[in-house]
């Protein structure tokens, strides 16, 4: 199991960020789709951390043409000379047409064709085959020698689906090459719910889940004193909240009981309330979606957890604390 940090870095500070995180101990990074771009940053880290693996996780999908996400992808993946990883996903309704200004749905279906696309134009350039892509969604045809970059001397990267519903799940299983477990999970839903979905998509294919990558994301919770713990499950607590309130993160939280909350802090956030969200997620509530504890306790938590069948871990823990203490974690993880 590999151990991925999050990469909170805008270009200006993305050297150093991966420099430090690459000390630490993680394995690869992954940029996250929030106040900047996600691939630009990836590019940077690569150079000046060659050792990790990059990956974006994830780029909105619908917003991007299948074309222009290829070449990003097929770029990176050369310049990191084989270590990119291509998260994509779907967003929800509301940014996809408030915020972009793009039609939605069907979002599985859409979606399914949007990765058997991008893959339409790495089986061109890196294996010769005529590009004819006509489907409902997307139609690409045409491929002439100036803009064909060739074969990727370091190979097709491999494409990753972030997907929390069973449809969405399910195209993961069946045409991605792996499925990113959103951070909003409860073990319930992850064990019933998404892992039946990805294997039925799997089977669907007629491939095996030896040839396909699972990254789960978790949230932490730690700290080495009693005030470090406290702003830590402070910080969380906001992130859950905010989490909570979309409609369509609701069956993680059915799969633990804890769906009627859903309504009320939609209504919240509607109302702009945001920071009174954290305010209703409880102990029972950070237990359903947290692995907390002390820092000597984190990494046999996480290995209980996600061990049996996540093949690489992404550490998600938006709050400030020591290096040197999740170093310790990351090495015990690895041992």
């Amino acid at each position: 199991m590999k151990i991925d940090g999050p990469f909170y870095a805008d270009m200006a500070g993305a050297a150093a960020e991966a420099k430090r995180l690459a000390g630490i101990g993680y394995d690869g990074v992954y940029t996250l789709e929030g106040s900047w771009d996600p691939f630009l940053p990836l590019a940077l880290a690569s150079e000046h951390a060659p050792d990790l693996d990059i990956a974006t996780g994830i780029a909105v999908a619908f917003p991007r043409n299948p074309s222009h996400i290829a070449y990003q992808a097929w770029d990176l993946q050369k310049f990191s000379q084989g270590k990119f990883m291509l998260g994509i996903g779907s967003q929800i309704k509301a940014h996809i047409e408030k915020r972009f200004g793009l039609p939605f749905g069907p979002p599985a279906a859409r979606m399914r064709e949007y990765i058997l696309a991008v893959k339409a134009f790495f089986d061109c350039w890196q294996n010769g085959a005529k590009l004819d892509f006509q489907g409902e969604y997307y139609r690409h045809t045409l491929m002439t020698p100036m803009f064909n970059p060739g074969p990727n001397p370091y190979g097709v990267p491999p494409i990753l689906l972030g997907a929390l519903g069973p449809l969405m799940t399910q195209v993961a299983g069946e045409v991605a090459d792996g499925l990113i477990i959103h951070p909003f999970n409860s073990v319930p839903f992850v064990q019933e719910n998404a892992l039946p979905a990805v294997r039925k998509g799997l089977d669907k294919s007629a491939r095996s889940e030896d040839d396909f990558i699972i990254q789960v994301n978790a949230i932490v919770i730690t700290g080495e004193t009693d005030e470090a713990y406290h702003a830590a499950e402070q910080s969380v607590k906001g992130l859950l909240g905010f989490y909570s309130s979309t409609p369509a993160y609701r069956p993680p939280m059915d799969a633990v009981g804890l769906g009627d909350l859903q309504p009320k802090l939609n209504a919240l956030s509607k109302e702009g309330k945001w920071e009174q969200l954290g305010n209703y997620i409880n102990d029972e509530f950070l237990d359903a979606f947290c692995v907390r504890g002390k820092p000597e306790d984190i990494a046999g938590k996480l290995k209980e957890q996600y061990g049996s069948y996540a093949d690489r871990l992404a550490i998600y823990a938006p709050y400030a604390a020591p290096d040197d203490m999740w170093a310790k974690i990351i090495q015990e993880l690895k041992s």
